[in-house]
């Protein structure tokens, strides 16, 4: 199907402000934009919102504990990751997106800014997530959350984040992770999927900047390797992560790559969910005030997250 109504009237006003190619920009210029673009959801109210400080391997984290509810805990706890290909976004960016995935599934949502590229390159950001996940895990008591529903989530390159820190903490034996809330997740550096050419540009997120993006993370380094790309784990690594929601957008270029790591977290035996959502565009899941579908996608993953830390 074509995009819908909603999105064409977001693209359609991206194309008349005659923007210059993202991948045109200077990191700090395309932060300041992004930013810009992210103040305007509305944001659902929480019982608390709580910034903290997480000691990390070149300083401190910052990260944002959100609780919606003043329901007496321990409460599940999910730990997620804002995207923007690990060069812009931050915890206020996703403000909106997090509120509203909490209000959704009723759990504790910590948000964590990481450091950005190319500043930081890889693997600043992933040594980040993993250090905000084990201070969680070791301040469970002081934020009343229960480590044993613990989960993981994230979009775009936050969903690649989240699904590192899966497979990261399962191999040095924990904390242990219930679940995978994966949103349009980066998975595969070498680019070669089908969607990838599809959908190219005009579609928001285009080739040339995932490209862009891709080279400040990694430089001229492998983005083959399983700490960059996790659909070059292997099989028998794959058969013991946690179960996972995967959401996917019809015209995205990042469509296949996610639906092919759900195709390939299910032929290994985990239990996955792979929902595309047609008619969409990258990042529609934090468009919920423009485009229903992302509030529909918010209820899912809210959904999900209740069930799989029940």
């Amino acid at each position: 199907m074509p995009v819908t109504s909603e999105v064409q009237t977001i693209l359609d006003f991206i194309a008349a402000a005659g923007a210059p190619p993202q991948e045109e920009l200077t990191p700090v210029e395309l932060r300041e934009s992004y930013a810009l673009m992210s103040i305007t959801g509305s944001r659902p109210e929480m019982a608390s919102v709580t910034d903290y400080t997480v000691p990390g391997p070149a300083g401190d984290v910052p990260v944002r504990v959100y609780v919606p509810t003043t329901e007496p805990g321990p409460r599940p706890v999910l730990v997620y990751f804002h995207g923007g290909g690990w060069v812009i976004g931050d915890i206020e960016t996703h403000d909106p997106t997090v509120r509203a995935v909490a209000e959704a599934s009723g759990v504790t949502v910590v948000s964590v800014g990481y450091r950005l590229a190319p500043e930081d390159p890889f693997p600043a950001a992933l040594e980040d997530c993993l250090a905000a996940v084990r201070w969680v895990a070791a301040n469970a008591a002081d934020l009343d959350v229960d480590t044993a529903r613990l989960a993981v989530g994230g979009d775009s390159a936050g969903g690649n984040l989240a699904a590192i820190v899966a497979h990261e903490l399962r191999a040095v034996a924990g904390p242990e992770v219930r679940f995978q809330l994966l949103v349009y997740p980066v998975t595969d550096g070498t680019m070669d999927h089908p969607s990838v050419d599809e959908n190219a540009e005009g579609y928001f997120l285009t080739k040339d900047t995932m490209e862009w993006f891709w080279h400040q993370y990694v430089g001229d380094g492998d983005r083959t390797g399983v700490r960059v790309s996790p659909m070059h784990l292997p099989d028998d690594v794959l058969a013991g992560l946690p179960p996972a929601l995967v959401i996917t957008a019809e015209y995205d270029p990042l469509r296949d790559e996610g639906e092919a790591y759900a195709a390939r977290l299910a032929a290994a035996g985990v239990d996955v969910t792979s929902r595309r959502f047609d008619g969409m565009i990258h990042g529609f899941f934090s468009m919920r005030d423009l485009v229903p579908e992302g509030k529909v996608a918010i209820d899912e993953a809210g959904t999900a997250l209740r069930q799989a830390l029940a």
